[in-house]
């Protein structure tokens, strides 16, 4: 691993890697620790006491932040007649039917979120393969394989997020941006952590969280006190 430059050092140095930080504190320090120029994504990393090869173990929703995650993102509506013109009059970037799913086989991938009406699930089909290990094959769990075509559209274009987790039962998902200030990262974060406890399988066994780490897209993780959070999250 190549060394790590002297920004980072000192932002790491302002880390106590062996402290689980209470919210409020964790929050305070994500600016102190963000190490680029740019205006850096804030990151929330969780592992859950959860095995995903199970189905009664999964863990999967969508929530939409209090204050958004500071990406504009670009909406592909795949649909066609009236819900192709309601999605042009909603906002969406890019609208199509057959012909756009031609256009995504031939390369093309300038979208970062993908919404379908039922009725065009059957061609989305065929470009499974590239949506889906992009996480953007759409879902009727998640709300996007829809006919509600505007308001899915309304949803993400205001700071709708997915969480999802992988093999080892770990979740990465964006809450911000660094800009944003400590007390609106912080409620992002907390909206975050009570809909993935609500989205706790039944299939969950002992400890559902076991670490939670913040982190802007450049600095160092700083390992959050998850028995507190949960404390703020109930009171």
């Amino acid at each position: 691993m190549p060394a790590r430059g002297k920004k980072y050092r000192n932002s790491e140095s302002k880390v106590d890697a062996s402290r689980a930080y209470p919210v409020n504190e964790a929050f305070d320090l994500v600016p102190e620790t963000a190490c680029a120029r740019f205006d850096e994504t804030v990151l929330m990393s969780m592992n859950l006491g959860v095995d995903p090869k199970y189905a009664d173990q999964q863990v999967r929703s969508t929530l939409v932040l209090p204050h958004g995650t500071g990406k504009s993102k670009r909406v592909l509506v795949i649909a066609q007649g009236d819900k192709e013109k309601e999605a042009r009059e909603a906002g969406a970037d890019f609208v199509g039917g057959e012909d756009i799913i031609e256009k995504i086989q031939k390369g093309w991938l300038d979208f970062d979120a993908v919404i379908a009406t039922p009725d065009m699930m059957r061609f989305v089909g065929k470009i499974g393969k590239v949506l889906g290990p992009r996480g953007m094959m759409p879902n009727p769990k998640v709300g996007t394989a829809t006919n509600e075509v505007a308001r899915a559209i309304s949803e993400i274009k205001s700071g709708k997020v997915e969480f999802k987790v992988d093999k080892q039962g770990n979740l990465h998902v964006p809450i911000g941006k660094i800009s944003f200030g400590s007390a609106k990262l912080r409620e992002n974060f907390m909206a975050l952590y009570q809909a993935i406890w609500k989205a706790k399988p039944s299939g969950a066994k002992g400890t559902y969280v076991k670490s939670c780490y913040i982190s802007s897209c450049m600095g160092p993780a700083i390992r959050v006190d998850y028995n507190e959070a949960k404390k703020v999250m109930e009171a």
